[in-house]
């Protein structure tokens, strides 16, 4: 079956007229899907009966359905878990700031990068999500709230960049005027470094923001919490980085996660200073989240405020993530993991 809603306005025109139909159908049949986004081919009323007909044997309308929704009281954040046609599950976390609603979504089932802090890789690599499938989030999230969604992060389930075809299909089909239009200015991806995408990502000029989960300033440190970084070391990951803001002018943003006893000393910011020195960027400090099998701990509110210190000082714009949704997990990877044991 066709997935039609992971096509562009282009290449369903190509579609349609390969069915014999008239070019100007794409347009209005793209609007269905991403404006009115319907769930059957027989509510588009402005298409030919027979035209309706031919998709509903031919193609199918991604649609994601709600396993759970988590709702915090502490800060209206929101947590959804959705079941895929196939059976498996995927995140989503809808993030209310004073400027609009943050969502920030997933790219996989599962992921294979193996980072030892994160709950979204303990169950292994599953398969690749359709560009339909995380555009789906975005709908379901406004759909279910009646909000529009004013940010889009590809900080999910899933390393964005090793399902580059699909994620950047989705980039075109969000930016589109006959959909959400949402402008790529308003979306930051997070990658653990895959340094071949990050050049291919570069020659775009999307104006997305990129988000670099960096974590340790030491090839060492780093190859034992990452092991992307055996594949790409730092110096390759900075060089790619620094190519990346010379071609599309953009700032990175540098991920942190500090890790009690084995990132978060005072000399380790002093080694992210000079690493950061006199390039475009601004370092966003994470607690790390708790997970069982990793065993690692957050720094202490004293050791992440001299960490903090010790980069603006050095003159290196440094904030520290606001945590949110904390009173129902809202960080990626933990309701799935749940569902997965109960199957």
């Amino acid at each position: 079956m066709i997935d039609i809603k992971s096509m562009t306005i282009p290449e369903l025109e190509e579609l349609l007229t390969g069915m014999g139909e008239k070019k100007f159908r794409a347009a209005q049949l793209f609007q269905w899907l991403h404006q009115k986004q319907v769930t059957t081919f027989d509510e588009m009323k402005n298409l030919p009966g027979s035209l309706r007909e031919k998709l509903s044997q031919e193609a199918v309308i991604t649609r994601l359905e709600t396993e759970r929704k988590l709702t915090s009281q502490l800060d209206g954040t929101i947590k959804y878990l959705y079941r895929l046609a196939d059976g498996n599950h995927l995140e989503s976390v809808l993030m209310r700031y004073k400027h609009g609603n943050s969502l920030c979504i997933s790219s996989q089932v599962g992921c294979r990068m193996g980072c030892s802090f994160c709950a979204s890789t303990k169950a292994g690599f599953v398969r690749h999500l359709t560009a339909s499938e995380i555009l789906e989030q975005v709908y379901a999230a406004g759909r279910d709230t009646g909000e529009r969604i004013s940010g889009i992060v590809l900080m999910g389930i899933g390393e964005p960049l090793d399902n580059f075809d699909n994620v950047m299909q989705f980039l075109r089909l969000v930016s589109t005027p006959e959909g959400l239009n949402l402008s790529h200015r308003h979306i930051s991806l997070s990658t653990c470094g895959l340094v071949d995408r990050i050049y291919q990502l570069a020659e775009l000029d999307l104006q997305i923001t990129l988000s670099i989960s960096l974590h340790a300033t030491d090839d060492e440190t780093r190859d034992a919490i990452m092991p992307v970084n055996h594949r790409w070391k730092i110096g390759e990951l900075m060089k790619a980085c620094e190519a990346y803001t010379q071609r599309t002018h953009r700032r990175i943003s540098y991920e942190y996660a500090l890790i009690s006893g084995v990132n978060d000393s005072v000399e380790e910011a002093a080694r992210l200073a000079a690493l950061l020195k006199g390039s475009l960027c601004h370092v966003n400090l994470i607690p790390v989240n708790y997970v069982a099998e990793a065993g690692y701990h957050q720094s202490s509110r004293q050791r992440i405020y001299a960490f903090q210190k010790a980069l603006t000082d050095r003159g290196i714009n440094a904030t520290i993530r606001r945590t949110l949704g904390a009173d129902i997990n809202a960080a990626c990877g933990q309701l799935r993991r749940e569902a997965m044991k109960q199957e």
